[in-house]
């Protein structure tokens, strides 16, 4: 099996890497490409109800809960003090698809573009200190980088610089 194609959207928190996530999403669906995407987030976070059977089960020390109905299922791995897998490891567990988004992983070596926005809790440029990031998308001019710059909301573009990155080829339309 060939390894996925993978980009990455890197930033600080609130640089735009969530919005522009979803946009390239669906753009890329858009196109006609399956997609998928990890997100990493630095903190304690839940994706079960308090209460639901589901959360109940994980509760009561369960290793993996999943929860399947006829438009969905979703797989709740609870680490329980072990280690947080590695990146590869959570690539290796996705189905076939043409691109992985990756939101967050920002020391990942991988190619990625880098959100800023004004509002953004840290403004330190990440491009200088990483060789993989390999354009910048930004809600304000950028003139001390020699990568290529996108508007933050060109979605379409910075569709288009990522499929030539990663080499998408043609979408099933």
């Amino acid at each position: 099996m060939t390894a996925p194609k993978i980009f990455g959207i890197a930033g600080w928190k609130n640089s735009g890497k969530t919005g522009l996530a979803v946009r390239l999403v669906t753009e890329f669906t858009r196109r006609g490409y399956r997609i998928s995407t990890i997100k990493h987030a630095h903190h304690d976070f839940d994706i079960d109800k308090v209460g639901a059977d589901s959360y109940r089960h994980r509760q009561a020390g369960a290793h993996e809960v999943t929860i399947v109905s006829g438009t969905r299922y979703a797989i709740m791995h609870e680490l329980r003090g072990a280690p947080e897998p590695e990146f590869e490891e959570i690539l290796a567990r996705l189905a076939p698809c043409d691109l992985v988004l990756i939101e967050g992983y920002k020391r990942e070596p991988i190619p990625k573009i880098e959100a800023r926005r004004l509002e953004a809790a840290n403004r330190e440029p990440l491009a200088p200190s990483d060789p993989h990031i390999c354009a910048i998308a930004a809600d304000h001019a950028v003139t001390d980088a020699n990568l290529p710059v996108f508007d933050l909301d060109d979605t379409g573009a910075i569709a288009d610089f990522i499929a030539d990155v990663v080499g998408l080829g043609q979408a099933r339309l």
